[in-house]
């Protein structure tokens, strides 16, 4: 972390200053409104149509959004399923989701529904997409095609925001770390999302869950060059040279960290909502409190050019 981001900091947790995402932000965005959703992650964008083709000032604007804030909302935007695939493809190569059921005629677009007769939701607990992967994905772009009356909300958290509240000592120690994350035990055979729940259907291709990759416990954001802790409860199994159980207390200090509520924001879907997320400085939960009424949202997930550590 450079220096002048360093004296920025604002408020203070544990020892260490916290940098509001309003510190962070460099410049006025100049072709559409944003507001910060919480003083740590997220803003909510207007002014814009997204199904429309980007100039490039826009899109270089939206970037810098996604990088300051980690996650971006839109509103009130009506997306075909082309249009959301071209949207998505200005911000990188499209990573087609293995164990998802895709949309029909689309298999760039991962289908996350629940029925009104299921229980299990997909995403219910918190991660960060597709860190099991060599090469980690930068966002995923949820657009909400039906959503529950009340309910159903999407938590994201900011892991820049939790490096920045961490003590010296502790960033230090991690930035000598690697850890391992898989998809074997979430996607495959015997995992409890296929023998114990009824996502089944929902959730295909065990075969396919081979993916165990190793990244930098700290992620340095290649734009904003602010450091992120990049492990997640979703995937992560251990640190790379310790054993799982020598990684167990760690981690669960890492997961409750990041956790905190004043790294996080709560997002209300509405039909037309559009949110995109950087996976590699947020984490997301999407809550399971809409028993009895269906939810169906199109998933595009993008690739990064790089881990930079």
């Amino acid at each position: 972390m450079s220096a002048s981001l360093a004296t920025e900091r604002g408020d203070s947790y544990g020892g260490a200053p916290v940098m509001t995402s309003r510190q962070a932000a460099q410049a006025p965005y100049r072709h559409f409104t944003l507001e910060p959703a919480s003083p740590l992650v997220g803003a909510f964008i207007s002014g814009i149509d997204v199904s429309q083709p980007l100039s490039a000032v826009i899109h270089a604007e939206l970037e810098r959004a996604l990088a300051e804030y980690g996650v971006i909302f839109l509103r009130d935007q009506t997306l075909t399923p082309e249009q959301h695939i071209a949207f998505a493809q200005y911000f990188g190569e499209i990573d087609v989701n293995r164990f998802f059921k895709p949309v029909d005629q689309y298999p760039q677009i991962a289908e996350v529904r629940k029925e009104p007769d299921q229980k299990a939701n997909i995403g219910g607990g918190w991660h960060t997409d597709h860190s099991y992967d060599q090469i980690p994905a930068k966002a995923s772009l949820l657009y909400a095609r039906e959503v529950p009356r009340i309910g159903g909300d999407t938590l994201f958290a900011s892991t820049v925001a939790a490096y920045d509240a961490l003590s010296p000592g502790l960033q230090q120690t991690l930035a000598g770390l690697r850890a391992a994350h898989s998809s074997r035990h979430v996607f495959g055979h015997g995992s409890l999302q296929r023998t114990q729940t009824d996502l089944p259907g929902r959730v295909l291709n065990p075969d396919l869950a081979t993916q165990d990759a190793v990244h930098p416990v700290l992620f340095t954001h290649p734009e904003t060059g602010r450091r992120a802790i990049y492990v997640n409860p979703g995937f992560t199994v251990r640190f790379e040279g310790w054993t799982a159980q020598e990684s167990q207390s760690l981690l669960a200090f890492l997961y409750e960290h990041v956790k905190r509520p004043e790294f996080s924001t709560r997002f209300a879907w509405q039909a037309k909502s559009l949110a995109m997320w950087d996976n590699r400085t947020t984490w997301h939960f999407a809550i399971n409190d809409y028993s009895g009424e269906r939810r169906l949202l199109h998933r595009i997930t993008v690739r990064s050019n790089t881990h930079s550590a």
